[in-house]
């Protein structure tokens, strides 16, 4: 979401966030609980990277809100779990939509019998039934301007009417009872949303998390504590959450359920991926996720066995892994590797607004020939990434493996020719620079490797230490000036990365940039209107070669996840793209006990 991920320093989204730039995660690892517990308690232990903003969909813009919202919300559409590529399949929707021949019109059919979890919103307790206005609802809420949701992106002038409703909302001409052309609701189970054009990614944002469909009921009684008190109609519920320290969600037991799948890729069923075909979901019957930054205190708790699983911090690679492969000494703790190219790039983002950086292009191109990024693969990826040398990483529609951005070559004596011709040799005449980054320890060491760099150049830079969501509300607000980001796909689409640099998402919304281009939003959005092709593809070449010259950014890299877990975590087969496959996950209890008897 998508849908801001991580800092350069992610873990994201996230999703991607999505981010220590040190080590490779899925944003949720298995943490240990704090208190003894019995071993054939039906418990995942998991951890988030980073700390959570909140668990109001609307709000959700970054892997480690979304991965915990993903779990007690749903939206119409979702993913297929086990297939790849990936496939868009009904969540909330009792089928997939019929879309007329246009493209125009995709009307909806809700499932019957699906319910809000209980909550006293509803009257003496009792979760209702979820109606197709719940979702016009819910669309008007991430639509509202006086929300200000960085989530707006994935409808902004796609629905016919919603862009207008939005203005009038924002000049107090219109309320949440002023009809929007494009969203219909002729019965309670039938939602027709009619778009301004062919959005070729509408299927993809259906399946975000950010277009879940939340109750009036619970909006009205909570207000703006909803980002503390969730009420979606997913397999868990909030129990209970300390703020930065831990989240504990149970089964929801009114929950319309769903089962396990029962095809996949053709070796699933040799991983034992398909041994829980067609069963109950979901296994467990409580998640505790632990907000933990720290690298160590993390992979310290696996090795002892009291997570199911873990990312691999950058200073514990050479331990974990030998020759590409899990080392002997974990495969004998009783872990599997998984192993996975992640759809993401990591990057520095500049505030174009800034007087100084965002007027001066030649000074930008300067400041990224004097990034190493082979040092930095090495220094804090252990070689677990590639180069980045445009937005689209590997895997994605659109990536071009053998295009060569000039700007990201390292190049110190080139980098000095270019500050000449910016008007400030060897720095002078520059004022301090601010990098933003978040409080992990990974992050902080690329901060200060990022700042080593810059005085090569006599850039001066003071590096500005964040929790995660005090760094998303300074990029939101326009208050940062230079920071480290990474952001991981929401869906599997290379729109889904230009979009960062389109001039109408500019923050709060996901253009955290503030880049601003003529030529590129024609551009962009021409190529919206486009299936993936050629055509469209051409099209985006214009567009790199825009965002080369201008060089809004310092391309990073493309990660490589190295994520080990035990065995007794069945059915976990990890996509970052993915966010709410907890409820396919398994603990087999006896297994446990017998390997964390050895450890």
């Amino acid at each position: 979401m998508k849908t801001m991920k991580t800092t350069i320093g992610r873990g994201s989204l996230r999703r991607s966030l999505f981010f220590c730039v040190g080590f490779i995660t899925l944003t949720l690892v298995a943490v240990a609980c704090t208190k003894e517990k019995s071993e054939e308690e039906n418990t995942l232990n998991l951890v988030i990277s980073s700390n959570v903003k909140g668990l109001d969909p609307i709000d959700v813009s970054d892997v480690y809100s979304s991965r915990v919202t993903s779990q007690i919300f749903e939206g119409l559409l979702s993913y297929h779990y086990l297939k790849r590529p990936l496939e868009i399949i009904p969540q909330l929707a009792a089928s997939m939509p019929t879309v007329s021949a246009d493209g125009l019109v995709h009307t909806f059919k809700l499932k019957k019998g699906v319910k809000f979890q209980d909550d006293p919103c509803f009257p003496e307790g009792k979760g209702r039934e979820i109606t197709s206005n719940d979702f016009v609802y819910s669309w008007r809420r991430l639509a509202d301007p006086r929300n200000r949701s960085e989530g707006f992106w994935v409808f902004d002038g796609h629905i016919k009417g919603l862009n207008e409703w939005r203005t009038a909302v924002g000049e107090g001409k219109a309320d949440y009872s002023t009809p929007i052309e494009g969203l219909q609701t002729p019965d309670s189970e039938t939602l027709i949303i009619k778009l301004t054009h062919p959005y070729f990614q509408l299927h993809y944002v259906l399946a975000m998390v950010v277009t879940a469909v939340v109750p009036k009921e619970a909006v009205e009684k909570y207000d703006k504590e909803i980002l503390n008190h969730p009420v979606g109609t997913g397999p868990f519920r909030l129990e209970s959450w300390v703020r930065n320290n831990k989240i504990v969600l149970v089964k929801n037991p009114s929950w319309t359920g769903q089962t396990y799948p029962t095809e996949g890729e053709p070796d699933d069923r040799a991983q034992g991926l398909l041994e829980d075909a067609g069963k109950p979901l979901p296994f467990a019957d409580k998640v505790v996720m632990t907000e933990l930054v720290e690298d160590q205190p993390r992979w310290l708790n696996f090795l002892k066995g009291n997570f199911d699983y873990a990312g691999i911090p950058k200073d514990n690679f050479d331990q974990a892994i030998s020759g590409g492969a899990l080392s002997e000494e974990l495969k004998q703790k009783g872990m599997r590797l998984h192993v996975a190219q992640y759809p993401d790039l990591t990057y520095v983002a500049f505030n174009m607004e800034d007087p100084v950086l965002g007027k001066n292009k030649t000074l930008r191109k300067a400041l990224s020939m004097a990034t190493n990024t082979q040092i930095s693969i090495e220094k804090f990826y252990n070689n677990r990434a590639i180069p980045a040398h445009s937005p689209v990483p590997p895997g994605i529609d659109g990536y071009d493996k053998d295009f060569v951005n000039p700007y990201q070559k390292y190049d110190l004596v080139k980098a000095k020719e270019l500050m000449k011709e910016a008007g400030f040799p060897e720095g002078k005449g520059l004022p301090e620079f601010t990098f933003e980054t978040t409080n992990s320890a990974t992050a902080r060491q690329v901060a200060e490797y990022f700042k080593q760099e810059m005085a090569a150049l006599g850039v001066q830079i003071r590096i500005g230490v964040n929790t995660w969501p005090e760094f998303t509300t300074k990029v939101k607000e326009k208050r940062a000036q230079i920071w480290g980001i990474a952001w991981n796909a929401d869906y599997p689409d290379s729109q889904n990365f230009y979009q960062l640099l389109y001039g109408k998402n500019v923050s709060p919304g996901p253009n955290g940039s503030n880049y601003v281009n003529k030529e590129f939003d024609e551009l962009y959005e021409k190529a919206l209107r486009l299936p993936m092709g050629q055509e469209r593809t051409a099209i985006y070449k214009k567009m790199r070669a825009i965002v080369v010259e201008e060089a809004p950014w310092i391309f990073g890299v493309h990660r490589l996840g190295y994520v080990p877990s035990f065995h007794w975590l069945k059915n976990f087969k990890p996509h970052p793209i993915i966010n709410d496959d907890v409820k396919y996950y398994r603990v087999d209890t006896k297994e446990k006990a017998k390997l964390k008897a050895k450890l």
